[in-house]
């Protein structure tokens, strides 16, 4: 996210007004719903988790220990179970 100086975006008037209820603090301004955008589809982390996740479901079938799973990948137990099971419901 990119920061844009109000004074070159608002007019006088409105930025007057915001003035009023901040002044000199930054304020982020949500997306319209609209313009919402689902997480991870502007970057590659989408398809990095869903390969790593293949993986630890195959090192699982393979016949590693979750301990082991947990270990390699930095996850905890919790999560490598979870993705174990989605794994096998796939």
């Amino acid at each position: 996210m990119s920061y844009k100086k109000a004074n070159h975006i608002f007019p006088a008037e409105l930025l007057e007004i915001v003035q009023e209820y901040v002044d000199g603090e930054c304020v982020y301004i949500p997306r319209k719903p609209s313009n919402k955008k689902e997480w991870g589809t502007e970057t590659t982390i989408r398809d990095e988790l869903e390969i790593r996740n293949w993986q630890i479901y195959q090192d699982y079938q393979s016949g590693c220990d979750l301990e082991h799973l947990s270990q390699k990948y930095y996850l905890s137990l919790k999560s490598i179970q979870r993705v174990i099971l989605q794994g096998k419901k796939k």
